[in-house]
């Protein structure tokens, strides 16, 4: 992906491809406008507080997260995102054979991450983006999950245990906050016949696939520790929006 590409690009490229991969450069340009984001430090960091995801069926202990879900409506000027109360977060079996067919309750995210600039720059991005794709949806049910994802010595880091899948919302971003120590990782798209329409390594911060979940699915190989001696990780934000 080239630098300096546009909102009216990337629409455009899900509107046709069915997902997009955006460069670190390009989407930090169009999350931080002309400014930067006075909160991403602490944004980042906060990874650092992520708590156990204690529902994976495979009883792997590699994956790390929390959750909120918001309100995105188009009504009013500017757009309202509002946070809901904490739920929940569902997802059908059909959709993650895995882990799929229950409530699983998450660690929220932390308050003062949830009501801070990264957060609702990076959703007004997607507001933007996934709006401009159906205009006609008056609201969006959104949720955020921070993600870690370790690998140690001898185990690797699964980032998507339920293999090639869609998650059964209407547009999906995933965004690349860190990456230390590790190898692979790849993200790959395919088309709902299996084929491959293309792959991607997010390595830098800010590097992000966005994908219409209706039209493809996607999964992300394993990840590896470069050095066993030493702390392996992939954070990454991923946020769905799904009409109401």
């Amino acid at each position: 992906m080239g630098l300096g590409i546009t909102s009216t690009d990337l629409v455009s490229l899900i509107r046709d491809e069915g997902f997009a991969f955006v460069d670190a450069r390009s989407l930090s340009a169009l999350v931080c406008g002309t400014g930067a984001l006075a909160d991403w430090d602490v944004f980042r960091d906060s990874w650092n507080a992520l708590a156990l995801d204690t529902h994976m069926a495979d009883g792997g202990r590699y994956r790390r997260r929390r959750h909120a879900t918001f309100r995105a409506s188009g009504a009013g000027i500017p757009p309202r995102i509002v946070r809901q109360p904490h739920q929940p977060h569902f997802q059908a079996v059909d959709y993650n054979p895995l882990n799929g067919g229950i409530e699983r309750w998450f660690e929220p995210v932390a308050d003062d991450i949830g009501a801070g600039v990264s957060v609702h720059a990076i959703l007004r991005v997607c507001q933007g983006l996934f709006g401009a794709l159906a205009p006609s949806i008056p609201a969006w049910h959104v949720e955020i999950h921070q993600f870690r994802i370790e690998a140690r010595p001898g185990e690797q880091g699964r980032p998507t245990p339920e293999g090639l899948h869609r998650d059964g919302v209407d547009y999906v971003l995933v965004l690349l906050i860190d990456r230390q120590n590790i190898a692979r990782g790849m993200t790959t798209i395919h088309a709902l016949d299996g084929r491959e329409l293309g792959h991607f390594t997010l390595t830098e911060p800010f590097d992000a696939a966005l994908v219409d979940d209706a039209r493809v699915a996607h999964g992300v190989t394993p990840v590896e520790a470069l050095d066993p001696a030493l702390p392996a990780y992939r954070d990454v934000l991923v946020v769905t929006f799904k009409r109401t």
